[in-house]
């Protein structure tokens, strides 16, 4: 008899079922101490505790841990931070700031929210990105 693998029968000792993710369930987790750096594309929810430098796009969540430092040009769909952040963030839904996060550059979003005690250096433009209209061509009049 072996201890692990197959019954005797032929049937596996353990049957293994693939990772499904539900909703407001966490992906994956970029850990205190932990760095990267490059392209992250995801779907469902991720969190980032510790460094992140590169490029984030998800139609979806991504959370910046309260010691989290990220630089990056993020495209996603609900933004939530608490950590620091440089770099152009570009919301579809929300961007939530809350204390002590740090950011710094522009942020673009349909909504935000703000704590008191975040610190902001950048801009905002508010507005919906999804139905944004792309602007006429250069020398074309306006049709009224």
């Amino acid at each position: 008899m072996a201890l692990f693998g197959d019954k005797r029968d032929g049937t596996p000792a353990r049957e293994e079922k693939p990772v499904s993710a539900k909703a407001g369930q966490l992906n994956a987790l970029l850990g205190k101490g932990s760095e990267f750096e490059g392209k992250l594309t995801f779907e469902g929810e991720v969190r980032i505790d510790g460094k992140f430098s590169g490029q984030i796009v998800t139609k979806d969540t991504l959370t910046v841990g309260e010691g989290a430092k990220v630089t990056a040009d993020i495209t996603a769909g609900v933004i939530i931070i608490s950590g620091s952040v440089e770099g152009t963030i570009r919301a579809l839904q929300l961007v939530e700031l809350h204390a002590p996060a740090r950011v710094k550059g522009a942020i673009e979003t349909p909504a935000m929210s703000m704590e008191k005690g975040v610190i902001f250096e950048g801009t905002t433009k508010m507005e919906n990105l999804s139905a944004a209209k792309p602007p006429p061509p250069p020398g074309t009049a306006p049709t009224k």
